[in-house]
């Protein structure tokens, strides 16, 4: 693998030549800039051999570095060679920064803008001209030019998402989402989010692992007209009665000759989140960009009841399937059964894959035991899985794809015998998942409000975590979706009734255990204080399964607390129970009893 790395180094240095360029810049992210990337489109992968999610690799003309995050500094060594490759990191390492001090002055910076925000493209440009150095788009990404045996894009068509399910016909959302284009003073909008063009659409597809969309982008008019440039090939029969009036299909090629003749446009695109290639090729033919976020976002992210029955039914299902693999799981662990990482994983899957709504996972599985688990992003597929042993915590954090639904879903399990001090953490990750969860809001409180809730027992006793609290949920969607989230970072935007977001405090001690405790919960008005004085929200669990009693330490909760627990399992038996038999209704039995 080395040679074959070290060739398509030189072929690419061989592109930078022709272009006279010094340094050439390959990011994870594809042309849509999504958290998921399709096999076909996986050049950091091409490049270095490198499976991370996040990651970006420099190529030098006689040198090249890898930049990878906290997660990755293990795996990164395991996988990329460190004779071709210096090993940097993503964040204490600013890539531009780094360029400048490592090119000289004149030197030419080559990449390829569809990778890239615009805003990122502004800062870096601002910053190499200030340099003395300059940022080139090349027209042909090197990477492609010499990938050979490609993967081909997958080619299942897409298809027609339920109005009934939806809750409107795409007719009605754009015609919505056409009014808010124009209150923002735009003419058209640039659609770039797979997931926002998907849920304008009522469509779905198969072109992105793990979330079920599919690839494109699309412009949409203040009269709800839209365009969609995508694979002709793939569109369903009765697409146009399925979508109305209004939407015109065309080929993905022919999205740089339309973005070219919006002259004299108002064009509203997120330069954070859309390719700086398609809003600069809309800028050069002489429309106006107008920033401003995706308009889609925030109506996809209120859902309406059609939405959140769906996802009331896929929770209560995918319920039964996690709590017949706990109950699975502990009946191997007392028959001295252990098995490692990646077995548990499929095992939790075979019980989701007997329902027929069930599609895929809604991300990768991290199935964790004992010390992997204090890497909060873990993945068994980045190595060799660990096998689980006595005497240990399991943390698994999965969630499936159905087609009513997303789910998202962590339970940390004792695996023999715990300490007291496993405990103790495990019940102050209990007691924030409680105060969030019984929280009691005024409208317009933002997440980023709430998130002290969820650690305030930690830090009390000097513990904190490394991650954001919740994160928002699509319904047959991405499982993390904008643009809510609960977490310390700023984020203004408001907690609305109908948001979906995860409620997963958790803790993690450094190469010994990790703990996590996450429920999805939808955001309602809080019909107990209704007409009082202001408008109060709150939250809905909607993921209905055990939590585990042996890991709690009874005298860290208050009587609140006690009730909120006995309270949360009472609901998760009467949901389940009709559902499940045997051995399976007898462990839920045991597992959902008062403490």
């Amino acid at each position: 693998m080395s040679q074959q790395i070290a060739s398509r180094l030189e072929a690419v240095r061989g592109e930078m030549n022709k272009n006279n360029l010094d340094a050439f810049i390959i990011p994870r992210a594809d042309e849509y800039l999504g958290e998921y990337v399709p096999a076909h489109n996986e050049r950091l992968l091409w490049i270095s051999n490198f499976t991370g999610s996040a990651g970006m690799v420099i190529v030098l003309k006689d040198s090249a570095a890898i930049f990878v995050d906290g997660r990755y500094t293990v795996q990164v060594r395991q996988q990329v060679d460190g004779e071709l490759f210096q090993y940097l990191s993503l964040t204490d390492t600013p890539q531009i920064p780094w360029l400048i001090e490592t090119l000289a002055k004149g030197d030419r910076i080559g990449i390829d803008a569809r990778l890239h925000t615009l805003a990122w493209y502004q800062e870096a440009k601002s910053a190499v001209d200030k340099a003395g150095l300059s940022l080139v788009n090349v027209e042909q990404n090197p990477v492609d030019l010499h990938w050979q045996n490609r993967p081909a894009p997958v080619t299942t068509p897409y298809t027609l998402f339920s109005n009934d399910s939806a809750g409107k016909t795409s007719q009605e959302k754009r015609l919505e989402i056409g009014k808010a284009v124009q209150e923002q003073g735009a003419e058209i909008a640039l659609i770039t989010a797979l997931d926002s063009i998907c849920w304008l659409l009522n469509l779905r597809g198969s072109d992105v692992p793990r979330l079920p969309v599919l690839l494109g982008t699309a412009l949409l008019d203040t009269n709800g007209n839209m365009t969609l440039f995508a694979d002709l090939e793939k569109l369903p029969e009765n697409l146009v009665a399925h979508v109305g009036q209004g939407v015109t299909v065309k080929a993905e090629a022919e999205l740089a000759s339309t973005l070219a003749s919006l002259k004299d446009k108002k064009l509203l695109a997120d330069p954070n989140s859309a390719n700086a290639w398609s809003q600069l090729t809309a800028e050069q033919a002489g429309a106006q960009l107008i920033a401003g976020l995706d308009p889609v976002a925030l109506p996809k992210a209120q859902k309406n009841d059609a939405e959140l029955a769906g996802m009331k039914a896929c929770h209560i299902r995918d319920g039964v399937a996690v709590s017949r693999f706990l109950a699975w799981l502990d009946a191997e662990v007392q028959a001295d059964r252990l098995y490692d990482e990646g077995q548990l994983a499929d095992k939790l899957e075979s019980f989701r894959l007997e329902d027929p709504l069930y599609r895929e996972p809604s991300f990768d599985t991290i199935s964790a035991t004992g010390a992997n688990a204090a890497m909060c992003h873990y993945n068994h597929n980045d190595g060799t899985p660990a096998q689980m042993e006595h005497n240990s915590l399991y943390l698994v954090d999965s969630g499936a794809q159905y087609s009513d639904g997303t789910t998202d879903v962590t339970r940390t399990i004792a695996i023999g015998n715990v300490s007291d001090e496993q405990r103790k953490m495990v019940t102050l990750v209990l007691k924030g998942h409680i105060a969030l969860d019984q929280a009691k809001f005024p409208k317009g409180t933002s997440g980023q409000q709430l998130d002290a809730l969820a650690r305030q027992f930690l830090w009390q006793h000097g513990y904190d975590y490394d991650h954001g609290t919740g994160h928002g949920v699509g319904h047959y969607l991405s499982v993390h979706e904008g643009p809510q989230r609960i977490a310390k970072n700023a984020n203004a935007v408001p907690l609305l009734p109908g948001m979906v977001v995860s409620n997963e405090p958790g803790y993690y001690k450094a190469d010994a255990y990790g703990i996590r405790l996450e429920n999805l919960i939808a955001v309602k008005e809080c019909e107990a204080l209704k007409g009082i004085e202001r408008e109060i929200l709150e939250f809905e669990a909607l993921t209905l399964i055990p939590m585990d009693k042996r890991l709690v330490d009874k005298s860290l909760l208050t009587e609140t607390e006690i009730n909120w627990f006995n309270q949360y399992h009472q609901l998760v038996f009467d949901t389940l129970s009709p559902l499940m038999q045997g051995d399976e209704l007898a462990w839920l039995t045991q597992a959902t009893q008062a403490i």
